[in-house]
């Protein structure tokens, strides 16, 4: 029978199960109910004896028995301080879950009135948010009859991506919903990293002006419609 996968180990450590073995609970000592195991020793040979003798040798070494491959016949063991193995390797998965990059959406609210000082301001959020790897979207909110005027929240827009040098990969380009224009940015992949979307620096105020004067117009013939008495 083919245990290959089940005796991925090497001399003096676990193979790559290591860390889904320290995830999961383990059957130890008199837990391990089965007739005969294979053991594998700490320099790597590996013998098939009896349950009972297995546990003799952890005993006398004053460490656990711990069954690592329940499902190869027959079950893998190894004797070793199991807190210990536990205590560390919980460890390393949490050192690892640090390590790994969690990206989150921020998001930034305006008017499509908005002065310089104000527009400057939160570009610079917005390009901060980005170098820090977030996602970003930005939202212009209209009030009453600013619906009738929704091209002025597309120029606020495309005023910011012209602001941002470049930096972002447009995720979700402007649109409208309901009397809300929001459009979302990606931080711009770094060199030698795999592209996530498509990078269009060059053309990200094309599509500001195409995208969101498109439902600029269709935002303005709707409110116009919605006002008429």
């Amino acid at each position: 029978m083919d245990t290959s996968h089940a005796l991925c180990y090497t001399t003096n450590r676990f193979c790559r199960e290591e860390a889904f073995l320290a995830d999961r609970d383990l059957r130890t000592n008199h837990q391990i109910r089965v007739r005969e195991v294979r053991l594998i020793q700490d320099d790597g040979v590996q013998t098939i004896i009896p349950t009972i003798q297995a546990l003799e040798k952890a005993r006398a070494a004053g460490l656990d028995l711990v069954e690592v491959a329940p499902n190869a016949q027959p079950p893998v063991v190894k004797i070793m301080n199991y807190g210990k193995f536990k205590f560390e390797n919980e460890k390393k998965l949490r050192d690892s879950k640090k390590k790994q990059k969690q990206i989150k959406l921020k998001e930034i609210r305006m008017q499509p009135h908005v002065d310089e000082h104000d527009i400057s301001f939160k570009s610079k959020h917005i390009k901060d948010f980005l170098a820090e790897g977030n996602k970003v979207k930005v939202t212009i909110r209209f009030r009453g009859r600013q619906m009738a005027h929704t091209e002025l929240g597309a120029d606020v827009l495309r005023d910011i991506l012209n602001r941002l040098d470049g930096e972002f990969v447009i995720d979700k380009p402007p649109s409208m919903e309901g009397r809300f224009m929001s459009m979302v940015l990606n931080p711009k992949p770094k060199k030698g990293a795999q592209p996530g979307g498509r990078e269009e620096p060059e053309g990200a105020g094309a599509a500001v002006g195409t995208g969101a004067a498109g439902t600029a117009s269709g935002a303005t013939g709707d409110a116009a419609k919605r006002e008429e008495p």
